[in-house]
């Protein structure tokens, strides 16, 4: 134990200082993509590229309308790689209290060749810039105090995840997010929780367990979708194992897109969450 206490002391404070740095993400880590719309000559490239079909367009009578689903996204940055108009960002907060706010689309007049001649229509403005991480904890212990008494509590639902989103939400609680410092702490079972985090596509072996998780919640309640795969399916889609996104299931209050979303983008999705119940109630 005295190993252990004076590893501790050696290791000083490693709890992130926010707000004081602003907040930073390493060079490989990737966010949303970013498309330059008014000169991005031809979607086909792009969207060829697109695993899960997050970058799509639909052609008629001259026009051509591109779509991005940041839902259905997993920033993997094959489009990027095939389209110089894209570029990959470090913008990791994209969480959505509406699943159509999550798309962006443009449409194009299209030239002979079938490539962009000139935009007609532009996207809705991209999202502003990341909050630092103690500013929205500091949000989030607030709106917790006044809405929940002193605390958030969290019930966690896998329905059938690769774990990558688990990595990230375990995270929450290690010593470097420390989101209990905020008031917001894990529990083991669901009539104890405000907050019903899911990850993954649904299962349909997890499609029952998941509505009777929500139905043991008391009101007022809220349900977050965590990943590409909560979100709309991911990879996975719909099909003979899995249902596709959570809200085929349960109705849901934000979505985190991602593949996966960092503690960040995860913080920011629950303060989002906890606006949602401010204003239902």
């Amino acid at each position: 134990m005295f190993d252990i206490i004076r590893h501790s002391l050696k290791t000083g404070v490693v709890t992130t200082p926010y707000p004081a740095p602003p907040p930073s993400s390493s060079s490989p880590a990737r966010g949303r993509p970013a498309i330059d719309w008014d000169h991005w000559r031809d979607a086909r490239p792009a969207a060829a590229a697109c695993p899960t079909g997050a970058l799509s367009h639909h052609d008629h009578a001259g026009r051509r309308v591109a779509r991005l689903d940041l839902a259905a996204c997993t920033f993997c940055g094959l489009c990027a790689d095939a389209d110089p108009a894209i570029r990959m960002t470090h913008d990791c907060q994209c969480a959505a209290s509406r699943r159509d706010a999550l798309v962006a689309t443009a449409t194009y007049a299209l030239g002979p060749d079938g490539a962009h001649e000139r935009l007609i229509s532009p996207p809705a403005p991209a999202p502003g810039q990341p909050e630092a991480l103690d500013s929205i904890g500091r949000q989030i212990q607030e709106r917790a105090a006044k809405m929940f008494g002193r605390s958030l509590h969290i019930r966690e639902v896998d329905a059938g995840s690769c774990n990558g989103c688990e990595v990230e939400i375990n995270g929450l609680n290690s010593p470097v997010y420390d989101i209990e410092r905020f008031g917001v702490h894990f529990v083991a079972s669901p009539r104890h929780a405000d907050l019903l985090l899911v990850t993954g596509p649904v299962t349909r072996n997890m499609e029952l367990a998941l509505r009777k998780t929500r139905d043991a919640m008391p009101e007022p309640r809220l349900v977050v979708a965590v990943g590409a795969c909560g979100c709309s399916g991911g990879i996975f889609g719909r099909n003979y194992a899995t249902c596709g996104g959570v809200d085929s299931v349960i109705p849901v209050d934000v979505y985190i897109p991602g593949c996966p979303p960092n503690p960040h983008a995860l913080l920011q999705g629950i303060l989002l969450a906890m606006g949602r119940i401010e204003a239902k109630t």
